[in-house]
């Protein structure tokens, strides 16, 4: 397991929706509370989880996931100005969504790979490392 990884929204929504990788952020997760990595999570990409699952499963099951995610062993970033300026150079040099530029740009800060199975981060290239969940996808 490395020592630090990042999580991206992809990956908690497929933990908390039970879908492909679910089974993978589950052990991901299960590391952190015994000391194994430490996770991180950006405020931005919180955001994300939480929008999607007012729209999905409404206010109230959002809040339930705010809830839980508090007790979980992650790390919540806020986007403070150099964070900001980072996704935004990635942004700038990869046609990724501005929000993924985030969790990108955590992971460089932190020298941690971001978990994702989001296909839109296989555009980083070299510039991320990514720890993926997502299905299985030719080159």
């Amino acid at each position: 397991m490395p020592d630090a990884l990042v999580l991206d929204s992809y990956a908690l929504l497929a933990h908390f929706e039970d879908e492909t990788g679910a089974e993978k952020v589950a052990t991901i997760l299960s590391a952190a509370h015994a000391g194994e990595t430490r996770l991180f999570l950006c405020v931005v990409n919180f955001g994300e989880i939480y929008y999607s699952t007012s729209r999905e499963r409404g206010a109230e099951k959002a809040e339930e996931v705010r809830f839980i995610i508090g007790q979980l062993p992650i790390t919540l970033v806020d986007a403070d100005l150099g964070l900001t300026l980072e996704a935004a150079k990635l942004k700038a040099a990869h046609s990724v969504a501005y929000a993924d530029c985030f969790a990108a740009a955590l992971g460089k800060r932190e020298k941690a790979s971001v978990v994702t199975g989001d296909p839109e981060f296989k555009r980083f290239g070299d510039d991320v490392t990514l720890e993926w969940i997502g299905p299985e996808t030719r080159a």
